[in-house]
């Protein structure tokens, strides 16, 4: 049997979801088409677009579908560094590898924002660097912080980031892929100016995802075309994606209220991995509730994953973007970590239709595994 443990990086899909795009799929009509079944095509995008309004208080006319997260992000970024909205970057030096990769590419100069041991961006810094911050001289900014870590799950200040960049003119991105549909998210009330989501992290369908934007944010169009979601994003409707991304909002705030549930699986699993020896990250922050960071001293992250894959358990080397790669967690580089412990890192995960026989299989299974890799170094 298996046990899913890697929920952070894609979620099973919620079998309601399922239905909802089957059903979908059946539809016939483009949603950007004037006849009957343009319109009804139409209506199921509007009421996605409302269901995600709801789950994160997202404005009126803020939600733009994309492609996913990471399409999210480039449009963020983008969209105010081609207009000139925004001429420099600051980002949290933990943030998901698609936020530097596109900082960088943006022409825009960019800025790393420290993180605390425990995995805090380091507000303070921020406040100091701002404070000295000339926006006449060297032009807008924008900085870039996540509400929650895709490897420690540690949630992030951003609405008390929110209001030191505010203060110095400044604009907020916050990539809120790991967080929405697993904590409360309200987008007015986190500051934000704009704001990443994306289906597959909480039980929606894979490819589909939004970035919403404050009102009156001025962006430049990173896809040019027809005239899709009011010009801001061109490309034809996924409708049935959209549909199973509004079906995960609407069931987004049962998961949230089993949030007790899920950690308490998490802190059974967390307590075996530190009995037989191994490093918990940002165990003293605000987490997640079903992520645990945890680095095994001797114990590469590749030989984990491949024992726990033998083993019928499947987790993750930190972002299942980069878990290919055997260079070590930036993440954990970030809060302090040496090569050796970063090289270590795992990332196990939980969530929505996660059991005790889930955890129970990664407590059975990793501390053997581990005390099997220390007899053999002994």
């Amino acid at each position: 049997m298996r046990h899913y443990l890697d929920y952070n990086a894609t979620t099973p899909v919620k079998p309601e979801v399922v239905d909802a795009v089957a059903e979908t799929m059946r539809v016939v009509g483009n949603s950007s088409s004037v006849h009957a079944e343009g319109r009804a095509a139409r209506a199921v995008v509007e009421g996605a677009r409302e269901q995600l309004r709801a789950l994160v208080n997202a404005p009126v006319n803020g939600v733009i579908f994309t492609s996913g997260g990471t399409e999210a992000i480039h449009y963020a970024i983008n969209g105010v560094v081609g207009n000139g909205t925004a001429g420099r970057i600051f980002a949290s030096a933990i943030e998901h590898a698609a936020v530097p990769a596109n900082a960088a590419a943006s022409g825009a100069p960019v800025e790393a924002v420290p993180v605390t041991r425990g995995g805090v961006a380091d507000l303070d810094w921020l406040k100091d660097r701002l404070g000295e911050y000339d926006a006449k001289r060297e032009g807008a900014f924008l900085v870039c912080l996540m509400l929650a870590n895709n490897e420690t799950g540690v949630v992030q200040p951003v609405a008390e980031a929110a209001e030191i960049v505010h203060a110095r003119g400044g604009l907020m991105f916050v990539d809120a892929a790991q967080a929405a549909g697993k904590v409360p998210v309200n987008f007015v009330m986190s500051g934000a100016d704009l704001m990443a989501v994306t289906a597959h992290k909480f039980g929606g369908p894979i490819g589909v995802g939004a970035l919403i934007a404050g009102p009156n944010l001025p962006l430049e169009p990173v896809l040019r075309g027809g005239g899709h979601e009011s010009n801001r994003r061109a490309g034809t409707h996924n409708v049935p994606a959209i549909a199973g991304f509004g079906r995960a909002c609407e069931l987004g705030s049962a998961t949230i209220a089993k949030g007790p549930e899920i950690a308490r699986l998490r802190d059974r699993m967390q307590d075996a991995a530190e009995r037989a020896g191994a490093i918990v990250w940002g165990k003293g922050e605000t987490r997640l509730p079903g992520t645990l960071s945890l680095s095994a001293p001797g114990f590469s992250s590749q030989t984990q994953l491949m024992a726990m894959d033998l083993a019928g358990v499947a987790i993750s080397s930190g972002s299942a973007c980069s878990s290919g790669k055997t260079k070590p967690s930036h993440v954990l580089a970030a809060m302090g970590a040496d090569e050796g412990l970063a090289s270590s890192g795992i990332r196990v995960s939980i969530g929505w239709n996660s059991t005790e026989d889930d955890a129970d299989a990664f407590i059975r299974e990793w501390p053997a595994a581990y005390a099997r890799v220390k007899a053999r170094a002994a």
